[in-house]
């Protein structure tokens, strides 16, 4: 069994849950995720099967975009509402569209984000999450994060007896980017503290949300005998790539990594090398420009 299949993880489940579930779904071990979601947030939520876990790499590179809500005035442990109240700074007034729009504006293009204590990133072998669950402090990485846009996308909602007001908001972002520790800068943007009051995820790995599967149906699908029909090949996470179609005898040199011809690369860039109609494998120019060899291999077979 090998392909992509775009879930639509629901509220409630961890990634790992996930992929626990669908091992024992598709009687196999082999399978992945691009791109850990939080407990709390559903939404697009990749998952490789089989061989295709070798493309789990270019999926998570590729851009993610999110719907969601900030709230000003009080911030937790966690940076979303699972966790603690850590502090609370009460709004006399809301904060004006154009304010907002000024700090969302100062949050675009290249940014450092430190990466909350409640997250799976590693530091010295363990991760953040364990230190925190142990009452341990340590000190946690600069990450360079790219966020391309970072809009409000509806009017706000002032709660004046608690002081909060609730930010709608859509972001387009890149790899490693925490949109809960986004939240949190938008209020320290502000003055104000801020938590991410909720998170859904539209799009991730190329796929949006109208094409994801539920675990119900991949089960049901499964039972039925027709799993093919939401597995999607290796390709859908290569579409950015050019593609050369290769020859039986460049295939035969492929099937054992060896170099080819320059001419195969498209304008000298990294290129997909497709046979009998699938992707194979990626390939580059050489340091000295006079061969195309492996960048990655996903299929020696046919």
């Amino acid at each position: 069994m090998e392909g992509i299949l775009p879930i639509n993880k629901p509220r409630g489940m961890t990634s790992h849950d996930v992929v626990f579930k669908l091992r024992k779904i598709l009687h196999t071990k082999k399978i992945g995720h691009s791109g850990t979601l939080d407990p709390n947030v559903d939404g697009v939520l990749p998952i490789c099967v089989g061989p295709a876990t070798k493309v789990v790499p270019y999926l998570m590179a590729s851009g993610k975009v999110y719907r969601g809500t900030v709230t000003l005035g009080f911030a937790t442990e966690t940076e979303d509402l699972d966790g603690a109240e850590i502090a609370r700074k009460p709004l006399m007034q809301p904060f004006t569209d154009a304010q907002i729009l000024h700090a969302m504006m100062g949050l675009i293009g290249d940014i450092d984000q430190i990466p909350p204590m409640y997250s799976a990133v590693k530091v010295n072998g363990r991760k953040l999450y364990e230190y925190a669950r142990a009452g341990e402090t340590v000190e946690r990485p600069v990450r360079h994060i790219h966020v391309d846009r970072f809009e409000q996308t509806g009017p706000t909602s002032f709660d004046k007896e608690n002081g909060t007001q609730v930010i709608p908001f859509e972001i387009g972002c890149g790899k490693g980017t925490y949109v809960r520790t986004l939240s949190v800068q938008l209020g320290e943007a502000l003055g104000v503290p801020a938590v991410m009051s909720d998170l859904t995820r539209l799009k991730s790995g190329g796929f949006d949300l109208s094409q994801t599967v539920t675990l119900e149906q991949v089960a049901d699908a499964m039972t039925e005998g027709n799993i093919n029909q939401y597995l999607l090949p290796i390709d859908v996470a290569l579409a950015h790539y050019p593609v050369t179609e290769l020859t039986l005898a460049e295939w035969q040199i492929v099937t054992n990594g060896g170099f080819l011809s320059p001419s195969v690369l498209v304008d000298q860039g990294v290129t997909a090398l497709k046979f009998q109609n699938r992707i194979k494998a990626l390939y580059q120019l050489s340091t000295d420009g006079k061969v195309a060899k492996p960048l990655k291999m996903f299929s020696n077979h046919l």
